[in-house]
């Protein structure tokens, strides 16, 4: 490209001083022959006058003034008399080549002014060699410019094709590169776009991935149990089949988990909060969590209202309930008390325990992504609030030392129905 822009200015700029230069020096040639012919006929005309003066002042021609007043000059003057009178002042020039002019007068004096015409020529050539030197100039600057403005254009591009080659590798870092010319600039622009999107592509892949892997284990888990519990009770069928019922659930569960987590991935999940029964939901995940807690010699209590009703959804919130117990059996200690009370405006599902609680310096920042006080994933709280928000509620911390979460629902008589609520974060 670099090499096509210079051939192509330095086609116009040649194009440009032809046009120019070759009309510029026929005129200058011809200006100056001009103005050489016309001084010599003027200095003939002056001439005239001088020897027409010095005739009737009765005065001779001095050949040596008239020399010295018109140098190289070859005068030839004849006066009318008898004899014939012809004064002859400086000498032919040797090449031959003159330039001639004559002047007369009535009463009888002939003028003839000669100078050698290489003099002219010379100038002439000295004039175009002028111009030849110029355009040669000229021609250098453009080419200049054209080397200028070639790298300033291709260099741009190189650095352009650079940025969309990282881009195909799977480097989606924004370039922020900008280069002065307004084309190239929105084509940067649209790379820095396309690279941020590609970037949140991907961190969404990474996200989904581990969000996934975390919100799969704690079903995983309780399947897990149920199946140990139906090869350990295998001699007592009503055993087997009351855990073999709840392994099906915990399999529907796990099925509706991963369905939520692709909508997520997909940016379809729109949360539809509906009235539903608190108690049920506890309820549920105390049977599923309560042998974990019963193997690791702590309770598990439900306390507070019954009968409560909040806007939710049953898989979001049982979710939310299932990473408090997960994180309260990992990182707490004592017996865990779910507690879940009511007022005007919300539903109030605390879950506690009676362990060390959280450090005062992650306590601010115990929502963030990848943020855990005891070696844990740092994912759990984070998608916990997620979820809670999708639902049009909040989770909170709302006591430090013993560690008490809180989740604050919708009272199902303020939403009336099936309410719309746009899932975001936390």
């Amino acid at each position: 490209m670099r090499r096509r822009l210079l051939s192509s200015t330095l086609l116009v700029a040649v194009i440009a001083v032809l046009l120019l230069g070759v009309p510029l020096g026929v005129v200058v040639s011809r200006l100056i022959v001009d103005e050489a012919a016309q001084e010599l006929g003027s200095e003939a005309k002056r001439l005239v006058g001088e020897v027409e003066y010095a005739r009737v002042q009765e005065t001779p021609l001095d050949p040596q003034q008239l020399e010295q007043k018109y140098p190289d000059r070859y005068i030839q003057i004849w006066e009318r008399g008898t004899p014939l009178r012809v004064t002859v002042v400086g000498s032919a020039p040797p090449s031959g080549h003159l330039m001639t002019e004559d002047a007369q007068t009535n009463t009888g004096v002939y003028v003839r002014i000669s100078r050698d015409r290489d003099q002219v020529e010379q100038d002439v050539r000295a004039r175009l060699l002028l111009i030849v030197a110029l355009a040669v100039a000229a021609l250098a600057v453009a080419v200049s410019l054209a080397v200028v403005q070639s790298r300033r254009l291709t260099l741009p591009l190189q650095d352009l094709a650079k940025i969309a080659e990282r881009l195909g590798s799977g480097d989606a870092r924004p370039s922020k590169h900008r280069y002065g010319i307004p084309e190239l600039d929105r084509v940067a622009q649209v790379l820095d776009r396309s690279a941020t999107r590609i970037s949140d592509l991907l961190t969404r892949e990474r996200e989904f991935a581990t969000d996934a892997s975390h919100q799969l284990r704690t079903p995983l888990t309780g399947l897990t149990m149920r199946l140990e519990e139906i090869v350990s009770a295998a001699d007592q069928p009503e055993v087997v089949r009351e855990e073999g019922e709840a392994a099906i659930v915990q399999a529907e569960r796990l099925t509706a988990v991963i369905d939520e987590l692709l909508a997520a991935a997909r940016r379809q999940r729109h949360a539809q909060a509906e009235p539903i029964a608190v108690d049920e939901v506890l309820i549920q995940q105390i049977r599923e969590w309560e042998p974990v807690f019963r193997d690791a010699h702590r309770s598990l209590r439900l306390e507070g209202a019954r009968g409560l009703k909040a806007m939710a959804t049953t898989g979001g919130f049982g979710q939310v309930i299932a990473s408090l117990l997960e994180n309260s059996l990992r990182h707490g200690g004592g017996a865990v008390t779910v507690t879940s009370t009511s007022s005007d405006n919300y539903v109030v599902i605390e879950v506690a325990d009676e362990g060390p609680g959280i450090a005062d310096e992650i306590a601010p920042k115990i929502f963030e992504r990848n943020i855990s006080g005891g070696g844990g994933t740092g994912l759990g709280l984070t998608l916990a609030r997620a979820l809670a928000a999708a639902d049009g509620g909040r989770l909170e911390l709302v006591r430090r030392r013993p560690a008490t979460f809180a989740i604050f629902l919708r009272p199902a008589e303020d939403g009336g129905g099936r309410n719309r609520v746009v899932s975001g974060p936390a």
